[in-house]
């Protein structure tokens, strides 16, 4: 749920048309534009990885020359979802999922306090970051990235990509690697402009088909909810409408993609609000930007999903939303 704004609104009879032509002329602006992440230092998008970890990733991230913060990043929030104290079903621990065999090989003391402990993200993340550098140094004459190959030694074992002269022909390995790559775009402060979502109209269009409709928390459009809506399901089923499927939570949805600034938002692009500006896993309110400085969101109990400013106190960021990136987030979270 998010604040009350006491500000000027856009009239929910906006016309379509209006939306169209914004969505056209930024699209034609933009069409020649370069994505991706550039080359030289990573840095962290903001927000993305949580303040008390901030400094742990960014510095470890640069161990080793297969590694980066963002890679770093994706991989942690992969396995854990930045919960210190998970514990899956083969028994991996913590913020890194270490299996206590594995740590008592490879768990190191990152905080020099004479401990190693796997529940301690203050070793947990260095040694994540060690392990990689380990199994990069183990299978560096494989032919081809040494960063993919890395992270399939990683899921499957150095001795598979070794055999394999490089990623095994395993599709867990193979998903697992993808999807790290395409989360680390999300992790990364973008240093070029990022290309803008085909689907994005399409999304917009689904949203605003349903303007002046009663907001209901937990709503998910369905017949027994009357076709209502919170804002989560809002921006998901927009989504699903052009077959992405986000997961139901806003933070959740934040990492469905790579950051654009406040000044490179393109319509279609998702926008978040929160309280904490420096972790992304507090956002409590999203919406769908169509241009203008403006949105379409589901703001409160007694609301109607309507056009709401985004320049806001509570602004945190935005994310443009890509299929592989919706695809790469982990089932839970």
């Amino acid at each position: 749920m998010r604040k009350v704004w006491v500000v000027g609104g856009i009239a929910v009879g906006l016309s379509l048309s209006f939306v169209a032509l914004l969505v056209v002329g930024v699209y034609v602006v933009a069409g020649n534009l370069a994505g991706g992440v550039g080359g030289g230092t990573v840095g962290l998008s903001k927000g993305s990885v949580p303040a008390a970890y901030h400094g742990l990733v960014q510095k470890w991230g640069n161990l080793c020359p297969a590694i980066n913060p963002a890679l770093l990043a994706a991989q942690l929030y992969q396995e854990s979802g930045w919960d210190p104290e998970i514990v899956s079903h083969a028994d991996a621990r913590g913020i890194a999922q270490f299996i206590p065999s594995t740590w008592a090989v490879h768990g190191i003391d990152g905080n020099g306090d004479g401990k190693r402990d796997i529940w301690d993200p203050n070793d947990a993340i260095p040694s994540a970051a060690s392990y990689d550098c380990e199994l990069a140094e183990q299978i560096k004459g494989v032919p081809g990235d040494t960063t993919d190959n890395m992270l399939a030694a990683y899921n499957a074992g150095a001795y598979r990509v070794i055999k394999a002269g490089g990623v095994p022909a395993i599709q867990e390995t193979r998903n697992y690697v993808k999807n790290i790559r395409v989360l680390e775009k999300s992790f990364a402060a973008p240093v070029t402009r990022v290309d803008p979502s085909r689907q994005a109209a399409a999304a917009i269009s689904y949203a605003q088909s349903k303007l002046g409709t009663p907001y209901l928390w937990g709503g998910n459009g369905t017949a027994d909810q009357g076709g209502r809506f919170d804002c989560s399901g809002l921006t998901k089923a927009a989504y699903e409408s052009v077959g992405i499927t986000l997961p139901r939570v806003a933070n959740d949805q934040y990492n469905a993609g790579p950051h654009p600034k406040r000044d490179e938002l393109l319509p279609g692009d998702l926008v978040f609000f929160s309280d904490d500006p420096t972790n992304a896993r507090a956002i409590r309110h999203v919406g769908i930007y169509v241009g203008g400085g403006y949105m379409i969101d589901a703001p409160r109990p007694g609301a109607v999903i309507r056009f709401d400013p985004v320049d806001t106190p509570d602004y945190f960021g935005a994310t443009r939303v890509t299929e592989d990136g919706a695809k790469a987030l982990p089932a839970s979270v």
